[in-house]
């Protein structure tokens, strides 16, 4: 999904589709804009199209790293200090967001745009060729019901929070908006509505796509989305199964030490992620990186680690000596190379999530819990667990999974409060509608408490 640079300047050639008129302005068509019955009108463009909306989902606004960050941010309670200048994401850590944050209104914003750049692909499929259609379809329904869904899951109530059938998400756009219009001010859909769009996509999505796909989404990718969309909606079984498929696939594994899960040169790393962000040093920009990393490894030092949250590690367990110290302030290795590959998806989270919802079910499918949490454990090089609680298995999914984007989703899921102040429901931890969209949309309603 890392895309060069030349093929950005293509990409915007085939994806400005005459937003704006030239009149008759000396008669000259505008050199980055074509006609849409050009930009789309054979394989070639549609597939350099589909490279565009990789290179959206990539973003530092995307999953570059401000969806990842921000819902650790939202869900902290001082295991981690933000000690940077930027107001925007000192807000989001702090549950004062204001509907002016950049932070919030880029993810929106860009998240938006790549949803357009899939709808532009899945509009034009009768022109891919037919040995690549099912592959194109399947990877731009990826990319666009992976993004509702952090979308519905940042901008809406979570799931079971409330009437699901009348608590607002976000709007669902599945045609191209190529000339904004009066009609394209729609108004936000039900959380019920998004989740259907998603796990429809999705699901969809992984019928569609290849079992190996490169760096790009594979039917593995599609399944895990899945099983974090019936996680967040306690479909425990559905869950369960998504996350067995992928691990029953045995194109993933756990890597064999926990450093390599962060090691782009060993030759585990590419077997334990399931789905990631390539960055190189051409292309690519790991958002992680720059707030989680000191500036000896080329980052900003604003996320900075506190004991409360070495603390939770058990004698002897690996993950406790995977942080460094720069001066005075501690940080996690996980985000210290500037040019790392950015992870949404691995398949650690996939023997985690079988455990849970096993467990829950008092079933075993695939496995049993206690053997799926004594593998992590394992690595971990803690000692097996004799018996199993919920508590351990959220205690080792909290552990393993620590700032990668799980934090305020796990802790809403499970109806955990945030702190004293803060019940998983409350109002400060749905991010707000921007403000210039509810300015532009006047059919948008804005989340209660902004």
């Amino acid at each position: 999904m890392t895309i060069k640079r030349f093929h950005k300047n293509i990409l915007f050639a085939a994806l400005a589709i005459s937003l704006l008129s030239c009149g008759d302005r000396l008669n000259v068509e505008p050199t980055q804009s074509i006609d849409e019955s050009v930009a789309l009108s054979n394989d070639q463009s549609v597939k350099v199209t589909l490279t565009g909306a990789y290179d959206g989902l990539s973003s530092a606004n995307v999953y570059g790293g401000a969806i990842q960050y921000t819902a650790e941010l939202l869900g902290d309670d001082r295991e981690v200090v933000f000690g940077g200048t930027f107001t925007t994401l000192d807000e989001i850590w702090r549950k004062s967001i204001t509907t002016t944050n950049g932070v919030v209104t880029s993810i929106w914003a860009n998240s938006y745009n790549t949803i357009n750049r899939a709808n532009n692909v899945l509009s034009a499929l009768d022109k891919v060729n037919q040995q690549d259609r099912a592959r194109v379809e399947g990877k731009a329904l990826f990319i666009r019901g992976s993004l509702l869904f952090e979308l519905v899951r940042l901008f809406g109530k979570t799931w079971g929070d409330g009437n699901n059938a009348t608590n607002l998400g976000v709007p669902i756009i599945l045609k191209p908006t190529r000339v904004v219009t009066e009609a394209d001010n729609v108004a936000r859909n039900s959380v019920e509505q998004v989740y259907a769009q998603v796990i429809a996509d999705l699901t969809k999505a992984e019928q569609l796509l290849p079992v190996s796909n490169g760096i790009f989404a594979t039917k593995g990718a599609a399944a895990a989305m899945l099983s974090r969309v019936y996680l967040m909606q306690g479909r425990y079984a559905e869950a369960r199964d998504a996350a067995n498929r992928v691990i029953a696939s045995g194109r993933y594994a756990m890597a064999r030490n926990f450093a390599d899960v962060f090691t782009e040169s060993s030759s585990d790393y590419a077997r334990e992620h399931i789905f990631r962000i390539v960055v190189t040093d051409q292309d690519g920009v790991n958002a992680m990186n720059t707030y989680y990393a000191s500036a000896a490894f080329q980052g900003r030092g604003d996320i900075r680690i506190q004991t409360k949250h070495l603390d939770l590690y058990a004698p002897g367990d690996i993950r406790r000596d995977f942080f460094y110290r720069t001066g005075v302030n501690t940080f996690t290795s996980k985000h210290r190379d500037l040019y790392g590959d950015v992870p949404v998806v691995r398949i650690t989270e996939m023997f985690l999530t079988r455990a849970e919802c096993n467990f829950r079910l008092g079933q075993q499918v695939g496995a049993s819990p206690l053997a799926d949490i004594n593998l992590v454990r394992q690595r971990a090089g803690l000692a097996p667990l004799p018996s199993l609680t919920l508590n351990d298995i959220l205690r080792e999914r909290k552990l393993e999974l620590a700032f990668e984007g799980h934090q305020i989703h796990d802790l809403k899921r499970n109806r955990l409060p945030i702190n004293a102040n803060l019940n998983f429901n409350a109002n400060a931890l749905v991010l707000p509608i921007p403000q210039r969209e509810m300015d532009t949309n006047k059919n948008l309603v804005q989340n209660p408490g902004y």
